[in-house]
């Protein structure tokens, strides 16, 4: 099993293809196997990079206080260990707020991004969903918070004709006793995280893919992720929700690869 020892962990990760590196990190689900609907097709045209977060999946379970900066400084120091200069970068969710990070703090080590299903900072609408959330996971025990995910994540059709392979997905993204104290606090992360008035600094070229219909983080933030960084492309995608990389991936593939590849014979 490939891990990454860190300096105060170890992080969970697979390689897969061969070529320039592209770096996949996930939402707040946090494990590497969310990507799955991607790494046949990607891997045809890159070294594709997946991971664990730390407290999520095979990664260490660490009783930190959870931070998007933690996620961005675990995710650069595997690079590190991989011998990894430079990458392209898809981040979805929590993933794309570790590329706002990374893209601030570290231009140099990526080339194209892409933020997917991305936010700003917690408005109103953001902070009732994940208050939700919250509660369910502590009044009503992390099963409660797991059955109810999807309806955030998913549309109603991909969860009615998907409802096995989702509950089997849920047991392997949590396992059979997840740490409450964990998602509390990676909750609090999202919560608490807010690189508004950095965004201006970011020079690389990065696509802001939003849904119309993604009902955790609804395409106007993708709008104003927009605005905010100098040298992006907004693209809103009709269908598939906060997961459209899970539920429509063919389209979400063909839009990234096309973007990807487009940006590097420039």
């Amino acid at each position: 099993m490939p891990i990454a020892k860190l300096t105060d962990g170890e992080i969970y990760y697979e390689e897969h293809g061969s070529g320039f590196p592209l770096v996949l990190v996930a939402g707040l689900g946090g494990v590497g196997s969310y990507w799955n609907a991607q790494l046949e097709e990607f891997s045809k045209h890159y070294r594709v990079i997946i991971h664990d977060h730390r407290g999520t999946g095979k990664s260490s379970r660490s009783k930190i206080a959870y931070s998007v900066e933690k996620m961005a400084s675990d995710t650069l120091e595997l690079m590190d260990i991989l011998a990894i200069e430079k990458a392209h970068f898809v981040g979805h969710s929590t993933g794309a707020a570790v590329a706002q990070i990374l893209a601030v703090e570290h231009p140099d080590r990526l080339d194209k991004i892409v933020m997917a299903s991305a936010w700003t900072k917690a408005d109103g609408f953001f902070r009732r969903c994940f208050e939700v959330r919250r509660e369910l996971l502590l009044k009503s025990g992390p099963q409660a918070y797991v059955k109810a995910t999807p309806i955030f994540l998913h549309p109603s059709w991909w969860i009615r004709d998907h409802i096995d392979a989702l509950e089997k997905a849920e047991s392997e993204v949590y396992g059979s006793n997840p740490d409450v104290d964990i998602m509390n606090s990676r909750i609090d992360a999202l919560l608490n995280f807010d690189w508004t008035d950095k965004l201006h600094m970011i020079r690389n070229n990065v696509l802001v893919l939003g849904v119309r219909d993604d009902h955790l983080t609804p395409a106007y933030f993708s709008e104003e992720l927009a605005r905010a960084i100098p040298n992006s492309t907004l693209q809103v995608m009709e269908d598939g929700a906060h997961a459209a990389s899970q539920t429509v991936p063919q389209e979400f593939n063909r839009i990234v690869l096309e973007y990807l590849q487009k940006e590097t014979m420039q």
